[in-house]
């Protein structure tokens, strides 16, 4: 079960790097999440590394300008893609200045066609306010992948208050893509105390929620699991029966 979850997990996040529907790869939901993690990263350093000379040409360009000038370029010339593929080329402290005098409804728009890794430096210095706004945005579109990504690259203090900020429903769909699910436990324990409680009983009015829960509980800590046993009885049946089965 958790190895159909991971790789179901990762057909969703393949779907959103090839621009296509998730049904339109089901026919690999038999192959090791691994290797889809791997061909997924593949294929995205070559739509990054594409035409990589004028990217970086461009980005030396953009030190000439000042940061409010770049800026006003950025949203009306660029783009959200052009913006992403230029981001993990430039020098941090200017990503970082250009980044907070960007509309955050725009800089959602570049976060989804943006590589985190390219742009780890720029994303975690990024002020507050900014990524707090962005992830709002985010949420309303119900980008729970775009969320999913960047939570590795962002300092917990900022994690815990954007999590905050996301209802119940949302955090079961952002862990499920999370891309580092080791870090779940950790993440789960920024939130309050009586949240996981809710997460899961959050699963029972929604049976679309079902698999996100139950990908989550394959990743607490041992510790984490024996305190939802107690809330388990109230779960839909179907949903309880594997619940049980996952945290014993």
């Amino acid at each position: 079960m958790t190895a159909d979850h991971a790789s179901r997990a990762e057909i969703l996040k393949l779907a959103r790097v090839l621009d296509v529907e998730h049904d339109r790869l089901e026919y690999l939901a038999r192959v090791d999440a691994d290797d889809l993690k791997a061909f997924r990263e593949q294929v995205t350093d070559t739509l990054f590394d594409a035409n990589i000379a004028v990217l970086q040409r461009m980005a030396l360009a953009a030190r000439l300008l000042p940061g409010a000038v770049l800026a006003k370029i950025a949203e009306k010339v660029f783009g959200p893609l052009l913006c992403a593929r230029i981001a993990g080329l430039v020098d941090v402290s200017r990503g970082v200045d250009v980044a907070k005098r960007l509309h955050p409804r725009f800089l959602a728009e570049v976060a989804a066609e943006l590589d985190p890794r390219r742009a780890s430096a720029i994303i975690s210095r990024i002020p507050l306010d900014t990524v707090l706004a962005v992830a709002a945005e985010l949420a309303r579109r119900e980008d729970w992948i775009t969320l999913g990504r960047f939570v590795g690259h962002l300092p917990d203090p900022t994690v815990r208050q954007a999590l905050d900020r996301i209802d119940d429903p949302g955090l079961l769909r952002i862990a499920f893509v999370l891309d580092d699910k080791s870090r779940i436990d950790h993440v789960v324990g920024l939130l309050p105390a009586d949240r996981l409680g809710k997460l899961i009983t959050a699963a029972g009015t929604d049976e679309d929620l079902w698999d996100p829960a139950l990908d989550l509980l394959t990743h607490l800590s041992e510790p984490r699991r024996a305190t939802l046993a107690p809330m388990l009885g109230a779960l839909p049946e179907g949903l309880r029966e594997r619940a049980q089965a996952t945290i014993k």
